[in-house]
């Protein structure tokens, strides 16, 4: 924890050439915390004309290299501690890749690491299982020429396998036929259905991620954060085939869909919909980790073992933000009793872990207005760009900290909270939040001075106690308001 103040936030990059898109993206590691801070694309196509040529788009070579004389001098001023370049299948099974290759090396001086589909699948699913450790089931990265399928969360990673069925390897001269394509789909996916049979599909995926968003705007859906967004897959099923029966135009119409993405989308949600009928899904889970986090996380796990995003990502917000170093643990372990008291709302280690990130997030406020404080430290819960947690579990750390600096009940955010918990939740949510509250207005913040308290739960009784000579210092007014609102959110007598 001390690493995040003595030590300066290094730069990462990862440039991924794929067969429609060509992307670089930088990211800035606090810790084992990763932030992306830049994030550009150009939809260069340049897989477009393999399915007929059997090499890459002579217009997309020339956009892509475009781009990448632009990625380059990017990383040339940033100069980031780790650099990826890696291009995937178009490049990968186009006749010209390695003349593509020696000319992308010749005027922008990157070298490219061509990756093989088995790779490709590796890298896919070593990234969403670093945004999701809990992931389990099936993780799929459609890309533009290729599918790539590949089981995760179960003990040793086992081989993925690549499929051809990206929008350009779908697409076919005679034009879009829907029904003509999914006889197509469900043949290539055939030999494949009992090998990566599962619940949870995790989404990889420019064209996935839009049709996630096209269903938050469906649903009217409270938080338009696509990681770990999740939808049945019957709903996914039905989303899936009235996209495929649009037209372009009114495609491009609907929120999160370019124009160029609306050429594609309906092969993304033909594919989709042969993977539920095929591995008999039953929740499709989108991921906005993929290759590119893959590729980033396996140098880190080099450098020494990870540590879970979430109270990675929560420490390092916490800690730009003002928050000591000690005081997290500190308040968690002070906090014990009364943690191990509360109704449980994810099960016991999903709570023991969002319990710690709360506690890291304690002081978040510390250096915000204290007139709009509890609006900004909701907002800033609910939406910070911290993987490892469920939409439900954003909701319910907004919901602590909104208890924390004395937010009401109802929350500044309730369309997003009441959706997303159930009464169980947001009751342990406010009793965490208060109890945090107590723990360091009773402290000043100090982890020297909680060590001086102790606060008990004794049967149908909250005990709260100091070490001789310091009640009169630690047990004053504030502290029996802050001690009895906690006591009545547990439904406690309260003993000082």
């Amino acid at each position: 924890m001390k690493d995040l103040l003595t030590t300066p936030a290094t730069e990462a990059a990862v440039i991924d050439i794929g067969s429609n898109s060509v992307r670089l993206v930088l990211y800035r590691l606090d810790g084992r915390a990763i932030w992306t801070v830049f994030n550009e694309k150009v939809l260069a196509g340049l897989g477009r004309d393999l399915p007929a040529t059997g090499r890459l788009s002579k217009d997309g070579v020339e956009t892509a290299l475009t781009a990448l004389r632009r990625f380059a001098a990017v990383l040339e001023g940033v100069r980031p501690a780790y650099s990826f370049v890696a291009a995937t299948a178009a490049v990968r099974e186009a006749t010209d890749g390695p003349d593509f290759c020696d000319r992308v090396a010749a005027e922008t001086g990157l070298k490219v690491r061509v990756l093989s589909g088995e790779e490709e699948a590796k890298y896919a699913a070593l990234g969403v299982m670093a945004g999701d450790p809990g992931a389990r089931g099936v993780a799929a990265d459609m890309g533009g020429s290729s599918l790539e399928l590949i089981r995760i969360g179960e003990g040793g990673q086992r081989p993925g396998v690549t499929l051809p069925l990206g929008p350009f390897s779908l697409a076919d001269p005679k034009g879009f036929d829907a029904g003509r394509l999914k006889t197509r789909i469900g043949q290539v996916l055939k030999p494949a259905s009992d090998r990566f049979s599962a619940d949870v599909l995790h989404a990889v995926g420019g064209g996935w991620r839009a049709l996630a968003q096209v269903h938050m705007a469906r649903t009217d859906y409270p938080l338009r954060i696509v990681h770990q967004y999740a939808m049945p897959a019957a709903e996914a099923r039905d989303l899936a085939r009235l996209m495929a029966q649009q037209s372009k135009a009114s495609l491009e119409r609907l929120p999160g869909v370019s124009k160029k993405r609306a050429e594609t989308l309906p092969y993304s949600a033909l594919v989709l919909e042969g993977l539920i009928e095929r591995l008999n899904l039953k929740t499709i889970q989108f991921s906005a980790w993929g290759l590119r986090e893959g590729l980033l996380f396996e140098a880190l796990d080099a450098a020494g073992p990870l540590e879970d995003p979430l109270l990675a990502g929560a420490m390092a917000l916490g800690v730009r933000q003002g928050v000591s170093p000690h005081l997290p643990e500190a308040l968690h372990a002070w906090l014990g009793q009364v943690i191990a008291a509360l109704p449980p709302a994810f099960g016991p280690t999903r709570d023991e872990v969002l319990a710690r990130a709360a506690c890291r997030l304690a002081d978040l406020g510390a250096r915000l207005h204290p007139d709009h404080r509890v609006e900004l430290v909701v907002d800033q819960v609910l939406r910070a760009p911290v993987a490892g947690q469920t939409h439900p579990e954003r909701a319910f750390l907004a919901a602590v900290l909104n208890a924390r600096y004395a937010g009401p009940p109802s929350t500044p955010q309730p369309e997003a909270v009441d959706r997303l918990l159930d009464d169980t939740a947001r009751a342990r949510a406010r009793a965490l939040g208060l109890a945090m509250r107590l723990g360091c207005d009773l402290s000043g913040r100090s982890p020297q001075l909680l060590a001086n308290a102790a606060v008990r739960v004794q049967g149908d009784t909250l005990k709260l106690t100091a070490s001789d000579g310091y009640a009169d210092v630690l047990l004053g007014e504030q502290t029996r308001r802050r001690a009895k609102a906690l006591a009545e959110a547990m439904g406690l007598k309260l003993d000082i």
